[in-house]
C-alpha cells in the first residue's frame, strides 16, 4: 500500500526530460492525447441497391476519392480516403441477409428436402431435382438396400409388397445455393451428398469446391457495382 500511494504522488508531479548520452527521456510515462476525431457511424444496409442509391442522391459530402470494398460475399464496405491521421471513415456497411443452410452436418430427411427447395435456386444445369428425387424418394423403413461406391448413391425402394426401385444420384452434385447478394448472379458449386438411416434417415451436403464459390461471388458483386456506379469511376473504386 504504501509503495502504490508513493508511485501515485510521483506520478502527479511534471513530467521532465533528460538528455542521456544524445538521447532524450521522460521520467514519466506518457499517453498521446488526440483531438476527439468525428467519425460517422457507418450506415447499415442490406442489399446493394441501397449503397448506390445513397451514392447516386449526393446525399452526404463524399471525398475526391472513395473505397468500395467487397470484404466477403456477404459484405461490402464504404470507405473514406486516408486523413491527417492516417485513419479511415466507414461511411457504409452493407451485409447481405442468407438463409441459413447447415452444411456438412446431417439433419433430417424432411428438413433436408425444405430447405434444398427454399434455400437452393431452381436451375436446370443443376442436379437441384434430381437430388430432390433421390431424398424425397426414401422414408424411413423403406430402404431395402443401400449403396454408396463415392462416386453415386442408389438407394433400393419398397414400392409395394413385391415390387421395388432404384434411385440414384451421382457425387458431386452442382447447386446454386442463395450464399450472396440477390442482386448478382448466385454461383454453382459441387457438393457432395450423403444419406444414412440412424433412428431416422438424415441427409447432409458437404462443400467440393475448397471455397472457390467465394472468389466467384466477390468478383460477380464487383462487377455489379462497377457497372452500376457507371460514370462515378473516377471517384468511386471498387476492390475486392
Amino acid at each position: 500500500m504504501i509503495q502504490k500511494a508513493l508511485q501515485y504522488l510521483v506520478g502527479l508531479g511534471e513530467a521532465k526530460e533528460h538528455t542521456i548520452h544524445g538521447d532524450t527521456y521522460s521520467d514519466k510515462e506518457l499517453y498521446r492525447v488526440d483531438k476527439l476525431l468525428r467519425m460517422a457511424a457507418p450506415i447499415e444496409m442490406n442489399i446493394l441497391t441501397s449503397l448506390v442509391d445513397y451514392i447516386k442522391a449526393h446525399i452526404d459530402t463524399m471525398a475526391e476519392k472513395m473505397i468500395i470494398q467487397v470484404v466477403s460475399p456477404e459484405e461490402v464496405r464504404l470507405f473514406s480516403q486516408l486523413n491527417e491521421k492516417r485513419c479511415r471513415e466507414t461511411i457504409v456497411k452493407v451485409e447481405a441477409l442468407i438463409p441459413s443452410f447447415r452444411y456438412e452436418h446431417f439433419i433430417d430427411h424432411e428438413s433436408f428436402c425444405i430447405s434444398v427447395q427454399a434455400k437452393f435456386m431452381d436451375d436446370p444445369a443443376t442436379d437441384k431435382a434430381l437430388l430432390l428425387k433421390f431424398a424425397g424418394t426414401v422414408e424411413q423403413g423403406s430402404v431395402a438396400e443401400y449403396g454408396d461406391d463415392g462416386v453415386t448413391q442408389k438407394a433400393t425402394v419398397r414400392q409395394g409388397i413385391a415390387s421395388k426401385t432404384d434411385a440414384v444420384v451421382p457425387n458431386p452434385v452442382k447447386l446454386r445455393p442463395y450464399r450472396t447478394f440477390t442482386e448478382v448472379v448466385q454461383p454453382a458449386s459441387d457438393f457432395i451428398f450423403r444419406m444414412k438411416e440412424d433412428r431416422g434417415i438424415t441427409c447432409a451436403l458437404f462443400e467440393a469446391d475448397g471455397g472457390a464459390w467465394k472468389n466467384a461471388a466477390m468478383k460477380n458483386i464487383k462487377e455489379y457495382l462497377e457497372f452500376e456506379l457507371e460514370g462515378y469511376q473516377d471517384q468511386f473504386i471498387v476492390i475486392s
